[in-house]
């Protein structure tokens, strides 16, 4: 759990110490790096990613609904990109932090050849390492 957080911490950390050490006499200018540094903690942090659930929850989900399954974890740039160029469509899909999640991360180790290669998305049983965002919303299936 904690893991999850610590990219977004560092930002917070380091945007305030870099706006408190760079711009003593002007608190605009801090003001403006701290926000700029706040924003980069929002999007590295677990809270623009829908909510994750375990890897066999969502492998039984996708069974049954045909969405495919998402394995991701913070910080990474890669989940992030297709978190942001999905975006409303991200709700469609299930999400599985590897961080949170052991049988999550076993599966992308297995699916990238030992590594822990994310996003790794899972359709129809057959993983996809670091697809395209709009081959990703092709595979959805129509909403309900």
């Amino acid at each position: 759990m904690t893991r999850a957080w610590i990219p977004s911490v560092l930002f917070v950390l380091c945007g305030s110490a870099l706006a408190g050490l760079t711009f003593k006499g002007s608190p605009g200018k801090a003001a403006v790096l701290l926000l700029m540094f706040l924003a980069l903690a929002g999007v590295n942090s677990p809270l623009i990613f829908p909510k994750s659930i375990g890897v066999l929850e969502a492998q039984r989900r996708s069974a049954a609904d045909g969405r495919p399954v998402v394995l991701w974890r913070p910080g990474c740039k890669y989940c992030i990109r297709l978190r942001i160029r999905l975006g409303r469509s991200a709700h469609r899909l299930h999400w599985v932090n590897i961080w949170r999640d052991p049988a999550g991360a076993s599966a992308a180790r297995e699916a990238n050849n030992g590594n822990e290669t994310v996003p790794t998305v899972i359709v129809a049983g057959r993983p996809h390492t670091n697809p395209d965002p709009a081959w990703v919303r092709a595979q959805l299936p129509p909403p309900a």
